[in-house]
């Protein structure tokens, strides 16, 4: 069983990497087409796909930092992906 201390970190930690798209989709959805156009479709599209290996993973071994962080990764990175898509 996992300590309150490492279960804390870990839901920490993935807040703050997670979050850190929020940035991004707020800039992308207000500036667009601009910042649309200096992402990188190839490395998004990695991007997405690893995550979503994340989540299943996080699933499988059921752990909720890596499952709750990288259901919402899914949707922001996405979002960054269809502005892309639409704009880029």
């Amino acid at each position: 069983m996992k300590d309150k201390t490492t279960e804390i970190l870990g839901l920490v930690s993935a807040a703050l990497t997670t979050l850190a798209f929020v940035p991004g989709v707020i800039s992308i959805w207000s500036l667009r087409p601009a910042p649309a156009t200096a992402i990188s479709l190839p490395m998004y599209l990695m991007f997405f796909v690893g995550v979503i290996g994340w989540l299943v993973y996080g699933l499988r071994v059921k752990s909720k930092p890596v499952i709750f962080s990288n259901a919402t990764t899914i949707i922001l990175s996405f979002s960054i992906l269809i502005y892309k898509l639409l704009y880029g």
